[in-house]
Formats: structure tokens, C-alpha cells, sequence
């Protein structure tokens, strides 16, 4: 027998409709915070980036392809990493169903990495992806936009992390029996302090008679609407209901 409530469908349904309300707040809240989003400033962009993609090499206006606004999810695969980071790549998995449509709104939907591209094509051929992905190896476009850290920023205890300057010390202080190290980190073929140099997040730019603007980044609990599982998950019975890291690359399932 569940331990949940349980209640007759009258009770149920004046409880989902005192929900609604709350729903539609959340949903009118959700469309200000959008629409203050998009009154953000633009900051012009001058530093010539460069990248590496299947076409060639690329200038960040060229990862526009012809279009006027470019979104870029930052995936965390570093250099060393053999594998890209397996939250990335669940993300990851709901790009290829997007992009057809962004383009047809005049949006670039494109993944760039600190990897070299040779591990970036091999990597999305095993997964199966076609979406646009550059490799960003050599550039400081990570940095820059903080999603990359050196080894001298983890040690130094101030770098900028999701708008605030924070010690990164002790985020290196984690068992190696920790399911993060275990199944993030080994996963990616890198020890923890190697993992958490990469991080995940996303950035919005425009291009306007050739220049390049800056419109908008999200970092951490930002991006969690572009994790497609979890909205499917909140609308689930139980909800997450996660006590671990429990998530795989869709490849490593078994049954």
C-alpha cells in the first residue's frame, strides 16, 4: 500500500486546481524574467576568437552561420578528458531535435569545448549527435567566459564562478570513493581536480552589421531548463527522487 496521500478525485482536483494558480504565477513570473533577459545590455565583443569546426577554422561570427543570434552550450570536455562530462552529454542528447527548429528562427544552436575537434568528432559520432560543435583549444574563449579554470585559479582561492568570486579550494577536498569523482570524473577519464576545471553553462550572443554582442550566460542551476529529463522528471510522480548521481550516457544503460 503507498505511503503517499492519497484523497478522492473532488479532493484531488480542488488540490490540482489550487496548484493551477500557482502554476500560472510561476508561468507569468517566468515570462517577466524572460523578457527582463532580453533588456540585458549588449557588450560588443572585440577579441578575435578563434575556433575549430567541421567546416574549417572559425571566428565566433562565423559560428552564427549566416544567422543573426548564436546560443552556445559551454560542454564540459577539457583536453585531457577521454569522454565528455556524462551531465553534458544527457543534456546534450535534446540538441539534435532543436536545431532544425532554432534555425528556423533565425537562432545557431552550437556546442563549444576546450577538447582538441579530433575528440570532439569521435566522441559525437559515438553518441550519435549532429549538432554543430567547435572546439575552442587554444583560445581563451573559456576563460573569458568562465567556464574554464587553470590550475593556478583552483589553487588561489578567488575565481569567478556563476558571478561571484569564490574559494575553489575546497570543491578539490572530495573522497575518491565520492559518487562524483566515481562516475563524473573517472567517467571523463580524469581525476576531480582535472574535471572541475571545466564547467557547464550557457551563452546567447547577436551579430548586428558585423559585430559581435554579448547578450546573456547562465552557469549551475541556470541552465537546469535546458536539461530536458528533469522537466519530464518534475512532472513525475516522484519527481527527481535522486539520492545519487544516477544518470549515464544514453549508451551506458544496461537493460
Amino acid at each position: 500500500m503507498t505511503n503517499h496521500l492519497t484523497g478522492t478525485r473532488a479532493e484531488w482536483l480542488a488540490a490540482r486546481v489550487e496548484l493551477l494558480a500557482a502554476e500560472k504565477a510561476l508561468t507569468r513570473q517566468s515570462d517577466e524574467v524572460a523578457r527582463r533577459r532580453r533588456d540585458l545590455p549588449w557588450v560588443r565583443i572585440d577579441e578575435d576568437y578563434r575556433f575549430e569546426t567541421d567546416d574549417g577554422p572559425a571566428s565566433l561570427a562565423d559560428l552564427f552561420q549566416g544567422r543573426s543570434q548564436l546560443l552556445v552550450y559551454h560542454f564540459m570536455f577539457g583536453p585531457d578528458f577521454t569522454a565528455g562530462c556524462p551531465t553534458c552529454s544527457t543534456i546534450a542528447d535534446g540538441f539534435d531535435g532543436s536545431v532544425v527548429h532554432l534555425a528556423h528562427h533565425d537562432v545557431t544552436l552550437c556546442a563549444v569545448s576546450r577538447a582538441p575537434l579530433a575528440k570532439l568528432r569521435a566522441y559525437k559520432d559515438r553518441m550519435g549527435w549532429t549538432f554543430p560543435w567547435a572546439s575552442s583549444f587554444g583560445s581563451d574563449f573559456n576563460y573569458d567566459f568562465h567556464v574554464g579554470y587553470t590550475t593556478e585559479q583552483q589553487r588561489s582561492g578567488a575565481a569567478e564562478v556563476n558571478y561571484e568570486v569564490v574559494d575553489m579550494r575546497p570543491w578539490l577536498d572530495v573522497s575518491p570513493d565520492s559518487p562524483w569523482v566515481s562516475r563524473l570524473a573517472a567517467a571523463s577519464g580524469v581525476d576531480w581536480p582535472t574535471y572541475r576545471r571545466e564547467a557547464p553553462g550557457m551563452s546567447a550572443f547577436a551579430l548586428e552589421d558585423g559585430v559581435v554582442y554579448h547578450a546573456y550566460s547562465a552557469y549551475a542551476r541556470g541552465i537546469d531548463g535546458l536539461w530536458g529529463m528533469y522537466q519530464w522528471l518534475d512532472r513525475a510522480p516522484r519527481g527527481r527522487n535522486e539520492t545519487d548521481v544516477w544518470w549515464r550516457r544514453h549508451d551506458e544503460y544496461s537493460g
